[in-house]
């Protein structure tokens, strides 16, 4: 009984996000993405106290844990000191690990989520580089955006930015030595082993699902899960 509470009560995150909830209601009040999406952290906590292994499993196969958006507003307003995000974060770190994510929309996500800025941090140092957001996956962006991605050169010269160049300046090449050591904290703290099951298990849903997946960005699951939306997310 209690497996995967107990695997959450090793969760550091856990330990410092939930301590006495009195289920008052004031982080979803607080909540940006309550008011966008059927989400309610104050559920979220009282499903966790209840310790039930079934109702948790049901939280980590859904879409309502990747529904938050880690703004913290939540810890700033409860008067216990809770933090419902931090609860979210192990949830979700718990849904990777066992592979669960893979059950529901938005947690399928999380493979193009790692391809696209898990593989920029390591390749380039960073998160998100202006060259990734092309305007094939992103039309939103308009024709405006769509031209500057044709001339981030002289764009970026004009700002002053040191774009792919080397030395100092915003948008530089990352020296080799810092992505080793980038690469180094990934090892050490399970980062590397954690992408690994993200593409076992997606690998795994994909030949469920019948679509074809290899380690492009460009595959039919990987477009799939990037552009498939249910219509069903909003409260």
């Amino acid at each position: 009984m209690n497996g995967l509470f107990n695997k959450l009560m090793q969760d550091v995150r856990f330990e410092e996000g939930l301590s006495a909830c009195i289920n008052c209601g004031t982080c979803t009040a607080i909540c940006p993405a309550a008011e966008f999406y059927n989400y309610d952290p104050r559920v979220m906590a009282d499903i966790i106290q209840t310790r039930d292994d079934q109702q948790i499993e049901e939280l980590l196969k859904s879409d309502t844990i990747w529904y938050c958006g880690e703004c913290m507003s939540c810890k700033t307003r409860c008067p216990r000191g809770n933090a419902p995000g931090l609860i979210i974060i192990a949830l979700r770190s718990l849904s990777q690990e066992l592979g669960y994510f893979t059950e529901s929309e938005k947690g399928r996500q999380q493979l193009v989520v790692k391809r696209i800025i898990g593989h920029s941090i390591l390749e380039s140092g960073y998160c998100v580089f202006p060259d990734l957001v092309s305007t094939e996956l992103h039309p939103e962006q308009g024709t405006v955006w769509k031209w500057e991605f044709e001339h981030f050169k002289e764009i970026f010269e004009k700002l002053g930015a040191n774009y792919k160049g080397n030395g100092p300046g915003a948008l530089r090449i990352i020296p080799k030595e810092s992505l080793d050591e980038i690469q180094s904290i990934f090892e050490v703290t399970g980062g590397n082993k954690l992408f690994s099951k993200i593409e076992d298990f997606s690998k795994k849903k994909a030949k469920e699902m019948g679509l074809r997946i290899d380690e492009s960005i460009d595959n039919p699951y990987c477009m799939y899960i990037y552009k498939h939306n249910s219509g069903n997310h909003n409260s």
